[in-house]
């Protein structure tokens, strides 16, 4: 498989994390956006977490750490007066047009590059996984807090429990109804 096909599907994935999170934090009102579950973190909390790492991470990506200096991580995890609803989306949306406009501008040549995250070398085929890891996780996490807050009234964003042979004889056509 070539670098392209890779970039390729990595990116493709990415955004289907995107819009695995958007279409959950759709189904939420403002307050259950800051809504704390048993001493957890609020879907804006893990919003404004996602958004500072995309930042670091992807903002001159090949050249600089991914912890930028500049990056304050134990504030992502406080909830500010200025924190609203509007502006952490925004800033989440901002930070995924980071992590794509340089997804989009890697070349072949690129991956031979060793890139660090916190002093540590790795390949930019191992941070790129490092980060869809650390995105997958936190993304199930806004999902799973959506659905806890909205019981019955949640509309799953996967095959639905009991529908899985609805699904196999239509794949394509399921999530359009």
């Amino acid at each position: 498989m070539s670098k392209n096909q890779i970039l390729y599907n990595v990116t493709k994935e990415f955004q289907k994390l995107k819009k695995l999170s958007f279409d959950a934090v759709e189904q939420i009102n403002n307050e259950q956006f800051f809504e704390i579950i048993q001493e957890g973190n609020s879907i804006a909390i893990l919003v404004k977490h996602l958004s500072g790492n995309m930042k670091s991470r992807w903002t001159d990506f090949l050249n600089s750490d991914g912890e930028k200096p500049n990056r304050n991580r134990d504030t992502e995890f406080e909830i500010y007066e200025n924190d609203s609803r509007e502006r952490v989306l925004d800033n989440y949306e901002k930070s995924w047009t980071i992590l794509f406009d340089t997804l989009n501008k890697l070349i072949d040549v690129d991956f031979a590059k060793t890139v660090y995250i916190r002093k540590e070398p790795h390949t930019v085929h191992q941070a790129i996984l490092r980060q869809l890891t650390h995105y997958s996780y936190h993304i199930g996490q806004i999902v799973l807090l959506a659905k806890q807050i909205k019981k019955e009234e949640w509309k799953t964003l996967s095959v639905a429990k009991g529908k899985s042979k609805e699904f196999n004889a239509n794949p394509k056509s399921y999530f359009d109804k």
